[in-house]
């Protein structure tokens, strides 16, 4: 009987926070796993965390051209034909009303967290998944869904990702699924500013009175890259503790 070979996947802004749990537990599940992040010295730290042989780190921005087409060229050098992408990168250097919004900041923002989603998925199709198949996840966020006062412009990016998820999973339909997953506040670097020294009242909002960790976004991933999940695609799953059926915003 010939042994499948392991699944080949890039997760994006993996040096740290959800990202890296992703590629965590992807390899845990037995997948080989391109990592790749700005920062090349957090990367590798990273990286090397690893069993030998299941990640290689490629540094560069999300929103870089030649450094999606160099992590997707190493990638299937060292490891093969990619199988999976997640589209974890994102960033929100802005807070405030949208008034007062720095239109430079928002084009930045909206360049990293939308078009290098779908940057990132032409890469990728491109590389041969579109022949091969294969399954997409884009991380999105219930800001996406409800207003959050003060990230409101990240909320509007990740509102365009999810309808992005649904427009990509039709058209790249059979050969690849894309779906996203929507995390409320998860607790993160990233995310730090929004529970900081009083993370129990944030939680108090959440029915299961707790905030999400990584590894719940992660395990989640998981799944929608998983033969588990065969038959869905377009879909957004929300992660969120029960925050939005009890009428919170994130």
């Amino acid at each position: 009987m010939t042994e499948r070979p392991a699944t080949v996947a890039i997760v994006t802004g993996a040096s740290r926070g959800i990202g890296l749990a992703i590629a965590r537990r992807l390899v845990d599940d037995g997948a080989r796993v391109c990592l790749t992040a700005r920062h090349a010295e957090e990367l590798d730290a990273a990286v090397a965390s690893f069993p030998s042989g299941t990640a290689i780190g490629v540094a560069g921005a999300a929103d870089d051209p030649d450094a999606r087409t160099e992590t997707v060229r190493r990638t299937v050098s060292e490891l093969g034909p990619i199988d999976a992408l997640v589209n974890n990168a994102g960033i929100n250097p802005v807070y405030g009303p949208l008034a007062d919004l720095d239109l430079d900041a928002a084009r930045k923002v909206f360049e990293v967290n939308v078009l290098g989603t779908l940057a990132w998925t032409q890469e990728v199709v491109r590389s041969g998944m579109g022949e091969r198949g294969g399954s997409i996840v884009n991380l999105s966020s219930v800001t996406g869904e409800v207003v959050s006062p003060g990230i409101g412009w990240y909320g509007i990016t990740k509102a365009a990702v999810s309808h992005l998820t649904a427009t990509l999973a039709v058209e790249l339909a059979p050969r690849i699924r894309v779906n996203a997953v929507a995390p409320a506040v998860v607790k993160t670097r990233f995310a730090r500013a929004l529970y900081e020294g009083r993370e129990e009242e944030v939680s108090a909002a959440y029915p299961l009175r707790r905030l999400g960790t990584p590894e719940d976004v992660a395990g989640a991933v998981a799944f929608l890259l998983s033969a588990d999940a065969a038959w869905i695609t377009g879909e957004v799953l929300t992660l969120d503790g029960g925050l939005l059926r009890a009428g919170g915003t994130a």
